[in-house]
């Protein structure tokens, strides 16, 4: 865990399914020290250690574990890819902590995992398990097993359903934007990826709070490595719509 400290508004910034809190640092610098800037590696990702539980339930709370040992009680969450969805969840359940959200390309309602071969998905993560030491490396990967993995990713999948995380984005209150990607990603199909991002329309038309910020060349990979000044942008945006006393 690090932190920056200071006065400004807490940035807590949430990580991709098996990224690490090092993809968050062209972001970080480009907003500088006007921030206080928190990251963190969640359950064996990155620095932290293994753990008998990496469901995304316990990924949401650790948000609440990592605030309250930096004495943080409200902060702008935000989430890349898988901790898009986490950031998203957080933040709806706690409204009066959150001064907003931005969610980059994460936190899409799609029935997604409907087209995937879950066998072929499993299969896949065990083919990928030797390799998994040299990705570890250079910030992939995770000290879980083949397994664990699929079941995570499987799980993922059933959180983005429209009906599962629609209501959550719903019931979002605070100035959330979206910042989305182009083109296709690690694992997609053809268009498979415009279609996940389309769902956001129905999302942005449904709740007020939440607008897409930008759509950036970058593909859902290297969004934060190419387009971080967007990123940067986005929550910016969010923190001067906080018009909480601090």
């Amino acid at each position: 865990m690090t932190d920056t400290g200071g006065p400004g508004i807490p940035v807590l910034y949430v990580n991709g399914h098996v990224a690490t809190q090092k993809y968050w640092r062209h972001v970080i610098t480009e907003l500088g020290p006007g921030f206080r800037h928190i990251t963190y590696d969640m359950r064996a990702r990155g620095k932290s250690g293994t753990s008998a539980d990496y469901s995304f339930e316990t990924n949401v709370a650790d948000v609440d574990a990592v605030l309250a040992a930096r004495n943080v009680e409200r902060a702008l969450v935000i989430g890349w890819s898988y901790g898009a969805f986490v950031a998203a969840h957080w933040a709806s359940r706690n409204p009066d902590r959150t001064v907003g959200t931005v969610l980059v390309e994460g936190a899409q309602p799609h029935d997604w995992i409907d087209e995937v071969d879950i066998e072929g998905m499993r299969k896949l993560w065990r083919r990928l398990g030797w390799l998994m030491p040299m990705m570890r490396a250079v910030g992939l990967g995770a000290r879980m097993s083949a397994d664990q993995m699929a079941d995570s990713n499987i799980e993922a999948g059933e959180i983005a359903r429209e009906r599962v995380l629609g209501p959550v984005m719903d019931a979002i209150t605070v100035p959330t934007r979206y910042v989305n990607a182009s083109g296709s990603s690690l694992g997609s199909k053809g268009d498979e990826q415009e279609r996940i991002r389309a769902s956001l329309d129905k999302v942005v038309e449904r709740n007020p709070n939440i607008e897409i910020h930008a759509k950036v060349p970058s593909n859902h990979g290297n969004i934060l490595r190419k387009d971080f000044r967007t990123v940067a942008e986005a929550v910016r945006v969010v923190a001067e719509l906080d018009r909480t006393p601090r």
